[in-house]
């Protein structure tokens, strides 16, 4: 997946600034998708110059400090038509791979050749980061997906936001029964 296709959906669904897609792509996207905020603003460079997006000078929130002057300008950047045919385009095309790439797993593999290693206090340390991962996704099911009658795109948010669970739920207990063999 591509980062760039990753923000062209972000910015379908709100037209934003730079800093305000990547503290938005923090807490939706970047859960299954990571990007740093200076890769974010690299690649908002790079689709504007593709002619994906475009951005416009909005001024300052009104009462935020320096409201006014130029230099709290910010660009708010929005998706150009090339840049949905560009994002249908990707949809359309076969994915490349099943990638799963995560540095434990070379660890364990390490650990199986030439351990044992000691890798069960991290091993620890990720179970306790997926269980908080876990419910972070918990509490947003049932902040955002009590209703039931949702529409189209509320029920394919919510068949993503299952897929976290059921990995987070199944990471965790993968972990659990791995802890006595390290």
């Amino acid at each position: 997946m591509s980062t760039q296709h990753a923000l062209l959906i972000s910015l379908i669904e709100k037209p934003s600034s730079g800093y305000d897609l990547a503290r938005r792509f923090d807490r939706s996207i970047g859960y299954f998708w990571h990007a740093t905020h200076q890769q974010i603003y690299r690649e908002l460079g790079r689709m504007a110059d593709s002619g994906w997006i475009a951005a416009d000078e909005a001024e300052a929130v009104e009462g935020e400090t320096g409201a006014g002057d130029r230099k709290n300008r910010k660009k708010v950047y929005q998706v150009l038509p090339a840049g949905r045919d560009e994002l249908a385009r990707w949809v359309l095309t076969p994915g490349a791979s099943l990638d799963q790439r995560e540095e434990i797993l070379v660890k364990l593999r390490a650990d199986a050749v030439i351990g044992p290693l000691g890798l069960g206090d991290e091993m620890r340390r990720l179970i306790a980061l997926h269980r908080a991962r876990l419910e972070t996704y918990l509490a947003i099911e049932r902040r955002d997906f009590s209703a039931p009658d949702m529409d189209r795109a509320q029920q394919l948010r919510y068949a993503l936001l299952q897929r976290g669970i059921r990995f987070e739920h199944d990471w965790v207990a993968w972990g659990e029964e791995l802890l006595p063999l390290l």
